[in-house]
């Protein structure tokens, strides 16, 4: 029997357009097949799942990012006092995400931070291995640390420029040792000291050959004042050759675009479209210990495609393979993480893989009526999402 979704849930972003057929309960996750071909499933009721990393009454906290270290349990994590702008808040968790210390103590710079913090984890070519965390607008900034988040420098100017949301990521490429690329967008407003109004969305790279110390003035990769391309997320292909971006298309015209590079981010495909289930804001994605990838995004449609999709404005994660992003299949689950309550408040993410194939996903939303976001961890495997859609696993 089949049911449109919003004259059986409450959900208030369940589209009534997009028609779905209930497939069962299990552990409070719901199940149901979309057509055609990508099975949705949603975790929102899960509540075991869910870990709240901070919350404080009255305070806008949002858009985390994550650090996973090598001994694979400590999880380091970011986030502004605020939308974007405000001081950086900065916590550790020893136990993979499970618990969460109080906020740590910061340099006082990290409280002039005007966007979005970022960390990245680096490795020089002495080998020695560092965290950078950036923050963006104009000038670009960062800060760095040699003891694994115990300690930090203060926030120093990078160069010349600036942009939003500095780095959307920080990859490791080519060689000698040490080199690293990262990408970036703006609009115009911040790249120089003096804004441009002419609302031209720019994707820019720079690269950096001393384990992310110095970086390289940017080069433009697309422009475009049609399609809003921006906030780059990247996938390494399983073997290592090949790289893909994901886009945010902000115009909302179009769906979500990928682009592809054959020779380690030094030139770039022209962006293509994504399918519709990948289509959203802030792509990050890991593979599972199977080989399949998962990504989590906020779900953000074309406007003329908002009623086709359940979801919208939640934290959603995607399950599918490198093939799907090459070839612009759908993928295999479509899968809701959090209802967000307030519009598309949601989902910049942090994303880790501990040992033992367990997913730790990080973000901010409108977890609750009529109260700020705060930051909640979710934590999941491919393999319970599989029981809960009576599948084998990998395809």
């Amino acid at each position: 029997m089949q049911y449109k979704a919003s004259s059986l849930w409450g959900y208030s972003h369940m589209r009534r357009n997009y028609v779905v057929c209930v497939l069962g309960w299990i552990a409070g996750g719901l199940l149901l097949a979309a057509e055609p071909g990508v099975q949705v499933i949603d975790l929102n009721a899960q509540v075991q799942r869910q870990v709240v990393v901070d919350r404080e009454a009255g305070q806008y906290l949002g858009h985390p990012t994550t650090c996973l270290l090598e001994d694979g349990q400590t999880i380091l994590c970011v986030y502004p006092k605020g939308h974007g702008r405000g001081g950086i808040v900065y916590k550790r968790s020893a136990d993979g995400g499970l618990t969460w210390s109080e906020r740590l103590e910061t340099p006082d710079s990290w409280a002039t931070s005007r966007e979005v913090p970022t960390l990245h984890r680096v490795v020089g070519s002495d080998g020695i291995k560092r965290l950078i965390m950036w923050s963006g607008l104009f000038p670009a900034r960062l800060a760095v640390s040699e003891d694994d988040g115990l300690t930090w420098s203060e926030l120093s100017t990078v160069g010349n420029w600036g942009g939003i949301v500095v780095m959307g990521f920080v990859e490791r490429v080519g060689s000698p040792a040490g080199r690293y690329m990262a990408m970036f967008h703006d609009d115009g407003r911040f790249f120089t000291e003096q804004p441009n109004s002419q609302r031209v969305f720019t994707l820019y790279k720079t690269f950096s050959v001393d384990g992310g110390l110095t970086w390289s003035f940017p080069d433009p990769v697309f422009s475009s004042a049609e399609i809003h391309l921006c906030e780059p997320g990247c996938i390494r292909s399983p073997d290592g050759k090949r790289l893909a971006v994901l886009l945010r298309e902000n115009a909302r015209r179009k769906n979500s675009h990928i682009i592809f590079s054959e020779d380690e981010g030094l030139n770039w495909s022209e962006p293509k479209e994504l399918p519709l289930e990948l289509t959203g804001d802030r792509h990050i994605g890991r593979y599972a210990p199977d080989g399949r990838l998962f990504l989590s995004f906020r779900c953000r449609s074309p406007t003329d495609r908002v009623e086709e999709r359940p979801f919208e404005g939640d934290w959603v994660g995607w399950v599918g393979t490198w093939d799907d992003l090459v070839t612009g299949a759908p993928g295999q689950y479509f899968v809701r993480l959090k209802d967000n309550l307030q519009g598309y408040d949601t989902a910049y993410p942090g994303l880790e893989l501990l040992p033992d194939g367990t997913f730790v996903v990080t973000t901010y939303g409108h977890w609750d009526v009529a109260e700020e976001p705060y930051i909640l961890s979710v934590q999941l495997r491919l393999g319970e999402l599989d029981r809960m859609a009576g599948q084998p696993g990998t395809r």
